[in-house]
């Protein structure tokens, strides 16, 4: 039995190539959350292609790039904290388009109102790659669960807005 050691060999580099791929998509999802919970708009919608939609469950769907910044600048004001975290990443690369489906577990303190939410989801995305890399073209999630409490509720409850804030 002999063995084709070229396609072993092709076999392992479009692997390792694929990898890569899939390292540049996650590495695109986390700057996505990096720019949402710090603020950074400029940076934000460049992660996204210009034509990029939006569904985000319960009537917040976005036909454009300009919408979805538009709407998370004008909903998460620099009073108001937020923390995403997506993980258990199922990537899917074809050619120049990519699936993507995260776990988020999210908390949205807003101290002016008192309150905090707490939730999770599944994130299904779409992805392009451009002349500038990998871009965001459809993104939205699905709410598994959503929860919000009063910080009155919890008397020792203190919060401090931290530097990367400033």
């Amino acid at each position: 039995m002999s063995r084709d050691v070229t396609s072993e060999v092709e076999s392992s580099i479009s692997g390792r190539h694929l990898l890569v791929e899939i390292e540049q998509v996650k590495q695109l999802k986390y700057r996505y959350l990096r720019t949402l919970d710090l603020k950074r708009w400029d940076e934000f919608a460049e992660v996204f292609v210009p034509e990029a939609t939006g569904d985000y469950g319960e009537g917040l769907s976005f036909g454009s790039r300009d919408e979805i910044v538009g709407f998370m600048r004008d909903s998460l004001g620099p009073r108001m904290i937020t923390l995403h975290h997506c993980h258990h990443p199922e990537i899917c690369v074809e050619g120049d388009r990519a699936t993507g489906v995260w776990y988020l577990e999210d908390k949205v303190l807003m101290p002016e109102h008192r309150l905090v939410l707490e939730g999770a989801a599944f994130y299904e995305d779409r992805y392009l790659r451009t002349d500038d890399g990998w871009r965001i073209e459809h993104t939205g999630y699905r709410r598994t669960y959503e929860v919000t409490m009063s910080m009155n509720d919890v008397p020792s409850y203190n919060l401090r807005i931290g530097a990367a804030y400033e």
